[in-house]
C-alpha cells in the first residue's frame, strides 16, 4: 500500500518566495486535502515548534509525510551534524513522519540565481565514498532513534547525477535510504528506469516530479541557474512531462514498496496554477498506481 502526499512548494516556494506571494500555506494545505492528498512535507512557513506544527496539521486533517533537511556533513564532523539536525529528527519522530529527506547543502548552488547549475561542485568517486562513510554513521544514529533517512540527490549539489548516486549508495550502509526523485535524476541526465532497478531496495521515499526536457536542456546548455530552470518551467507534475511514471509505479509494485509517493513540482504559479496542476498530478498518480496494481491508502 502506498500513501499519496505533496510538497507545499507549488503554493509556497521557499527559494523564490516572490512568485508565490499571493498564496498562503493555509491555502496549500486546505487545497491539497480537498484534492485528496493525505500527507504534506514540512514547509519553511509552517510552525517550527513541534506542538504548534501538530496543531497546524490537525487543523487541516493532513499528516506530515517527511520533509527536507539541509545537511552540512561535508564540512561538519558527525557529532556536530547530529547536534545540528537533532531537533528536526525528534520533531519528525514525535509527529509520526516516515523519514527525513536529507541532502548535502554546504556548497550547493541550487539557491543561487546568478550561478549556473553546471557550476556545482563535482566530487571524485573516492570523495563521494568518503562522504558516504560519514553519512552512514549519521543515518545509523537517526535509525537508532527511530527516524529513517532518505537521501535526496538534487540538482546543484554534490550528489546530482547517476554516477554520484551510484557512488553514494555503493559506499554507504543500508541505513542510508534513498529518496528517489525521478525529475532531478532525469534533469541530470540519468536513466530513471536503470537507477530505480539498481537501487529499488534502498528506496525509502519517492518524489513523483516530472520534467520538460527542452527546458532542462536549455538550462544546461546555456549555463543558466537552477532557479532559472524553475522559473522557465523545467519541472512539472507527473503526467505533464516526459517521464513515464507508469513504469516507475510498476517497479514499486514489483518491489512491494509501501511508503509515500509525494508530488513535488515547483513552478511559477502564473504559468501553472497550483490547484489545477496539483490535481493533475494526483489524478495521474491514481491512474498509474491502479494500472500497476498498487493499493492507495485513503
Amino acid at each position: 500500500m502506498v500513501h499519496i502526499g505533496i510538497s507545499p512548494i507549488c503554493w509556497q516556494n521557499d527559494d523564490l518566495p516572490d512568485i508565490t506571494a499571493a498564496y498562503t500555506m493555509e491555502q496549500a494545505l486546505r487545497e491539497a486535502r480537498e484534492i485528496g492528498y493525505i500527507g504534506v512535507e514540512r514547509g519553511q512557513r509552517m510552525p517550527q515548534d513541534t506542538q504548534g506544527l501538530r496543531r497546524y496539521l490537525e487543523t487541516y486533517d493532513i499528516g506530515l509525510c517527511g520533509g527536507w533537511c539541509s545537511g552540512n556533513l561535508l564540512v561538519n564532523d558527525v557529532e556536530t551534524e547530529k547536534a545540528a539536525v537533532r531537533q528536526q529528527v525528534e520533531q519528525f519522530i514525535a509527529l509520526g513522519a516516515p523519514c527525513i529527506v536529507y541532502a548535502e547543502c554546504s556548497n550547493t548552488v541550487q539557491g543561487m540565481q546568478d550561478t549556473p547549475v553546471t557550476a556545482r561542485v563535482k566530487l571524485t568517486e573516492a570523495e563521494v565514498r568518503g562522504y558516504a562513510a560519514k553519512l552512514t554513521e549519521l543515518a545509523e544514529w537517526m535509525q537508532g532513534l527511530g527516524m529513517p533517512m532518505a537521501y535526496h540527490p538534487h540538482m546543484g549539489t554534490i550528489i546530482e547525477d547517476e554516477d554520484d548516486l551510484n557512488w553514494l549508495m555503493d559506499g554507504s550502509g543500508e541505513a542510508v535510504g534513498l529518496c528517489f526523485d525521478a525529475g532531478h535524476l532525469a534533469f541530470a541526465g540519468g536513466d530513471v528506469d536503470r537507477a530505480l532497478d539498481r537501487w529499488i531496495n534502498r528506496v525509502r521515499h519517492v518524489h513523483f516530479k516530472d520534467i520538460r526536457p527542452a527546458i532542462t536542456q536549455e538550462i544546461l546548455s546555456e549555463n543558466k541557474s537552477f532557479l532559472d530552470g524553475v522559473l522557465a518551467g523545467a519541472f512539472t507534475v507527473p503526467g505533464d512531462g516526459a517521464i513515464d511514471f507508469g513504469r516507475v509505479a510498476q517497479r514499486l509494485k514489483a518491489a512491494d514498496y509501501t511508503g509515500w509517493i509525494v508530488v513535488e513540482a515547483e513552478q511559477d504559479p502564473a504559468k501553472a496554477p497550483p490547484y489545477e496542476y496539483s490535481k493533475m498530478g494526483y489524478d495521474h498518480i491514481l491512474k498509474v498506481c491502479a494500472d500497476a496494481g498498487l493499493e492507495i491508502a485513503k
